[in-house]
């Protein structure tokens, strides 16, 4: 049986490239759509979850985060060649990371903080699902009376 890690972060990686994809095909004013209660525009809620991964893969550790929520918007078509590299760190780190270890990482008010291993696996796993779901994200949300997306 395939360790149930990897296959997670197997399917983590396809779900975030197939949502690029479809995302790839909204104009530049569809991505700064946004609807109430969510996290922000569809090119900010994309960009937090390509960055947010990124920094699940340092707490596991592996590379730093090239991306953050205060990056500029790279479009579409960067955030995939991310989401393509941090998926495939993930599941190189889901072979190998011990869920009982633990991280020092530097929060972003400054200072440090310790965090077990088992905390950024299930978040990793957890936040686009997490994401999607509460920003509903998904090519079907787009309102297309104001995205005017025919398709999408």
């Amino acid at each position: 049986m395939a360790d149930p890690w990897l296959e997670a972060f197997r399917y983590n990686k396809w779900a975030n490239l197939k949502l690029l994809d479809v995302c790839a095909r909204l104009t530049d004013q569809q991505l700064q759509l946004t609807s109430p209660g969510t996290y922000g525009s569809i090119a900010a809620t994309l960009l937090h979850l390509v960055a947010a991964e990124q920094r699940y893969i340092k707490r596991l550790g592996g590379s730093k985060p090239e991306l953050s929520e205060k990056s500029e918007f790279p479009g579409v078509t960067a955030l995939r060649e991310h989401a393509q590299r941090s998926g495939e760190e993930l599941m190189s780190l889901a072979l190998r990371v011990n869920p009982a270890h633990t991280t020092k990482d530097v929060a972003d008010e400054g200072g440090t903080f310790v965090v077990s291993h088992w905390v950024p696996i299930v978040q990793a796993i957890h936040h686009g699902n997490k994401d999607l779901n509460a920003d509903r994200l998904h090519p079907r949300q787009v309102d297309a009376r104001r995205a005017q997306a025919p398709g999408v």
